[in-house]
């Protein structure tokens, strides 16, 4: 049982996510750590698979590597809605055809089994395709209360079939996906491995990108994958990755770090809360009146601390980042707000567009 600090558990969770000093190489380096880069076409700065990237990597980071990483040296793949490492593909594939779908899903894909086939046929004899390129044979429409999905039910099946490993996602033209047979996409992937082995793998590799998790959580459970550990006052059940604590005296520092709203480091909301202290609620999806901090606001994390939100968006008009305001939520002195001000101005560097509105 490792007896941890709060300040060592922060250590560790921010170290697994790539978001100390000590900064990746390349966009494989960070798949390879953190497991899944989310995929998001929200721009208000920069979709989130970008800004993911860029802040891990820094001014090193250019686009265009992530689409060569995923659709010419095939060392990641883009599934679930996610792109991820090669290294994952045999443990997915494994799992893939046992996912459980709910009842409503099960009933929708038994109803389209002849739209289902034909949709295989269709990638089976012409693919490559885009969804556009795919006639919607469908018998029964899926329910859209959600609004996510139109009329047109090819984009639905698709995207059940991937869950289900039944296709891949080859490339992407612009924001379109372009789909295929896995066969050909998954090319020279091992896929012997067992379900039950395949999930250990995961669970593994889950609580690598996080350092330290929760053994049951429907957020980001390990199971028992690494070893048990208890955080200075937290009443939770840990799970920490033993390399981590390995490393917990090899500390490169911390540094400030901007995150897109979907960065994998806060997915776990409540894990967030008891680690950091700190409640994040994106205002996305709350009408404007409601909003306290901004439409889409970035948190801010300097060493292990989060310290506040950057309210900011792109004018592609103007060519300009502007900054509504940099909500400080916590104490910080003026190296370190120096610091988060130095960010923000390298992500316009990033950009390519000039700072406006940064005091």
């Amino acid at each position: 049982m490792h007896r941890l600090t709060r300040d060592e558990a922060r250590r560790i969770a921010v170290r697994a996510q790539l978001l100390d000093a000590d900064r990746p190489g390349d966009v494989v380096e960070v798949a390879e750590q953190i497991a899944a880069i989310k995929i998001d076409p929200t721009a208000v700065i920069a979709p989130s698979e970008q800004s993911i990237c860029w802040s891990r990597i820094g001014w090193a980071y250019e686009p265009g590597q992530l689409s060569k990483a995923v659709e010419t040296d095939r060392l990641l793949f883009e599934y679930d809605g996610h792109f991820r490492p090669a290294s994952l593909l045999p443990a997915l594939r494994a799992i893939m055809p046992t996912r459980r779908l709910g009842g409503a899903t099960r009933q929708y894909l038994d109803a389209n089994a002849d739209f289902r086939a034909e949709i295989l046929r269709r990638l089976d004899r012409d693919g490559p395709l885009q969804a556009s390129e795919i006639p919607d044979t469908s018998a029964v429409q899926a329910k859209n209360e959600s609004g996510w999905y139109g009329a047109n039910q090819v984009p639905r099946m698709l995207e059940l079939l991937s869950y289900l490993g039944d296709v891949a996602i080859s490339g992407r033209v612009g924001r379109q996906r372009v789909w295929d047979l896995p066969e050909r996409v998954y090319a020279g992937t091992d896929a012997a491995m067992s379900p039950t082995d395949a999930e250990e793998v995961l669970a593994g590799r889950r609580l690598q990108a996080l350092g330290i998790a929760r053994q049951k959580s429907s957020w980001s459970g390990v199971g028992t994958a690494g070893d048990e550990a208890e955080v200075e006052g937290s009443s939770w059940r840990w799970r920490v990755d033993p390399e981590a604590i390995a490393a917990l005296d090899d500390d490169p520092g911390g540094r400030a770090a901007i995150l897109n709203p979907y960065d994998r480091m806060l997915f776990d909301r409540p894990r967030l809360t008891e680690l950091f202290d700190f409640t994040f609620v994106l205002e996305q999806f709350k009408p404007k009146h409601q909003r306290v901090y901004g439409y889409f606001a970035h948190p801010i994390l300097v060493g292990d601390r989060f310290v506040g939100l950057l309210d900011a968006a792109l004018d592609k008009k103007k060519e300009t980042l502007v900054v509504a305001a940099v909500h400080e939520l916590a104490p910080i002195d003026e190296d370190e707000r120096e610091m988060v001000h130095a960010e923000i101005r390298d992500l316009g560097e990033w950009l390519g567009v000039p700072v406006r509105g940064l005091e």
